[in-house]
């Protein structure tokens, strides 16, 4: 239940609860039922309209950018304005987010088992990585696969989607052109 839909089951007029007893009660803070809600801001409905249609245009534009495109058609916004009518039209960029590999708590850390291995021969360790390349209206996810003694990439495929397909065809490949490796180390 949102705080607004909270705020309305308030009943002022009730004789056996206090108003701040049914706030602690209702998990709403007192100041939001004391002082009235501040009027919008007749400018935030047109600029929230301006958002909305360069947001269509443009999906992976974070509020840095938006409010750089709103600067330069001659909006004065700044960037916190920007992020909370982003917030408050429910919006936000697509694209890869920072700590992407971080472990989700509780996950298990696996020991690296080749920090001690002697790599001398070609096929013996294989590696694949997967990373972001930022184009003008999005990202391509790179998988690539190399030969840890040779440092030769063995297979690579380009995809606009992040989806296991993609790295499956390229360690296809490397296979299907250079046999089995002995290990193969990915994250």
């Amino acid at each position: 239940m949102s705080a607004a839909d909270r705020r309305e089951m308030l009943d002022r007029s009730d004789e056996t609860l206090s108003v701040r007893r049914q706030c602690a009660l209702l998990g709403v803070a007192r100041s939001s039922v004391y002082r009235p809600a501040r009027p919008a801001n007749d400018s935030d409905f047109a600029l929230m309209r301006r958002l909305d249609e360069l947001f269509t245009a443009w999906p992976f534009y974070g509020s840095r950018r938006l409010a750089g495109t709103l600067r330069a058609e001659g909006w004065l916004v700044n960037r916190k304005r920007v992020q909370r009518l982003m917030r408050l039209m429910g919006i936000a960029a697509l694209g890869p987010k920072p700590n992407t590999s971080k472990p989700a708590p509780g996950h298990k850390v696996f020991p690296y088992l080749l920090r001690d291995l002697s790599i001398e021969r070609p096929n013996q360790v294989w590696a694949a990585d997967i990373t972001y390349i930022p184009i003008g209206r999005g990202f391509l996810y790179l998988v690539a696969i190399i030969d840890w003694a040779s440092r030769a990439v063995l297979g690579w495929r380009l995809s606009n989607t992040l989806d296991t397909s993609f790295c499956l065809a390229a360690l296809e490949e490397a296979m299907a052109r250079y046999g089995k490796p002995e290990i193969f180390n990915t994250d």
